[in-house]
């Protein structure tokens, strides 16, 4: 047993914490993905392009989700965690109401640019209180639970819209106290976004707890520089690694155009796919990571293989990438959400443990800051490359009507460029844990 334990809150609060977590990380997913479900009447009602789409999708939500992460995961270090999560949640809740009352392109830019300045806190304070609350050998499982919130967070999107729309189709005349009458998808908008201010009063009062690691006494002399000089020194192992998430995460959010291709190239409707897409994600995702975080755990204890949440990772990636070329092209969409299925499989397991592989190897002290530089760096590669490629593709190569091959290439692209690296990211990877083992 790890000589700290005694030092880590007991488990029952522990676990307590990552539920409530996990809850805040369901909402700022449901609060991100809405906009994907949303997208074929907010092009008619505000006029906009499969490009512009991509950049709501992506570019505008990067802005601050990526950059903001740093200095959010400095004061993460340092400052009380509790309160930075209370403060994200109140943001990103209130602008994604917000976004029900724009009417052009640059309000909604700005509404999801607040957003992603709201949900950029949750990650690397989540990331660094779970690694306070658990010693290495029990971690896979509380970080699996936490990351199986994508895939819960995307369904209940999805069963949410599905919901408003069906309801909306009956109701003539809709209005929000206020606001007065509104839109279907101005109602989703503020349907999803205002719970989320109850949330951020429940933060307030959470317990922090201790900071565990090396030096964790003196984390106030801990920079950016230093994160830096200690990630470029290992840019090898942090690249390889990371570049299978990268991978991922292109995936994950070139999909947020999947509704609209349900609708262009099958015809079904966007609450017919929202469903679907419902059943799938709640059904698939949740388990997969579980299972992902409880087989990390095993092996890492009971097979001594320390790099079982690399393996994990990349054992995901060789599933995402050919499913998800061959989801848009299958003759059916009935086939084509047997494929998603699988596609979401890979997805949750190459989640589920990249966050354990990067803890891992990262001293306690700067764990936050580094958190944050890993979501900063997969956050742009993913929101700026996956949505922007499928909208710029459908734009200017295939035609709007294709979108489905739109879709089909952003794996294919990428995952050309990093699936021939799986050998080198577990080489590297071990050296560095053998490197760690002798310096303790």
């Amino acid at each position: 047993m790890n000589k700290e334990n005694k030092n880590y809150p007991n488990s029952r609060y522990a676990w307590y914490m990552v539920v409530m977590l996990t809850i805040a990380y369901i909402l700022s997913f449901v609060d991100r993905y809405i906009l994907g479900l949303l997208i074929e009447p907010i092009k008619a009602d505000l006029g906009l392009t499969d490009t512009q789409i991509g950049l709501l999708l992506g570019f505008a939500f990067a802005i601050f989700y990526a950059t903001m992460g740093l200095p959010l995961g400095y004061l993460a270090d340092r400052k009380k965690r509790t309160w930075l999560v209370a403060a994200g949640i109140a943001v990103w809740s209130a602008a994604t109401a917000a976004s029900g009352l724009v009417k052009n392109f640059i309000q909604l830019f700005i509404a999801r640019m607040t957003v992603g300045a709201g949900e950029a806190t949750l990650s690397p304070c989540a990331m660094s209180m779970i690694s306070d609350s658990f010693p290495p050998e029990k971690r896979g499982k509380p970080i699996a639970f936490y990351t199986a919130a994508l895939s819960l967070g995307a369904g209940i999107a999805s069963l949410i819209s599905a919901g408003v729309i069906n309801w909306a189709k009956s109701e003539p005349n809709l209005s929000f106290p206020l606001v007065g009458e509104v839109a279907p998808w101005q109602f989703t908008f503020l349907v999803v976004g205002l719970p989320g201010l109850l949330l951020a009063v429940l933060f307030l009062f959470m317990r922090e707890p201790k900071r565990i690691g090396k030096n964790a006494a003196d984390d106030e002399s801990i920079t950016f520089g230093e994160t830096f000089v200690h990630v470029k020194k290992r840019w090898k192992i942090y690249g390889s690694f990371i570049a299978f998430v990268c991978l991922m995460i292109i995936c994950a959010y070139s999909q947020g155009f999947y509704a609209p291709m349900f609708q262009r190239t099958w015809g079904w409707e966007a609450e017919k796919y929202a469903v679907w897409n419902a059943v799938v994600l709640l059904a698939v995702g949740p388990l997969t990571v579980n299972i992902a975080g409880w087989l990390s755990d095993k092996m890492y204890s009971e097979k001594n293989r320390k790099d079982a949440p690399l393996l994990i990772v990349i054992f995901g990636a060789f599933i995402l990438v050919p499913t998800g070329i061959a989801a848009p092209l299958m003759p059916t969409a009935e086939l084509a959400m047997a494929v998603i299925a699988l596609n979401t499989f890979g997805i949750a397991a190459t989640s589920a443990t990249s966050v354990t592989a990067l803890l891992n190897i990262t001293p306690g002290v700067i764990r936050a800051q580094t958190v944050a530089l890993y979501y900063m760096v997969i956050s742009i590669s993913g929101l700026l490359l996956g949505p922007f490629t499928v909208g710029w593709l459908s734009d200017n190569v295939f035609g709007n009507e294709n979108l489905n091959y739109a879709c089909a290439a952003v794996p294919l692209i990428y995952g050309i460029l990093v699936l021939p690296l799986a050998k080198f990211a577990i080489r590297s990877y071990n050296q560095e844990l053998s490197e760690i083992e002798q310096e303790d």
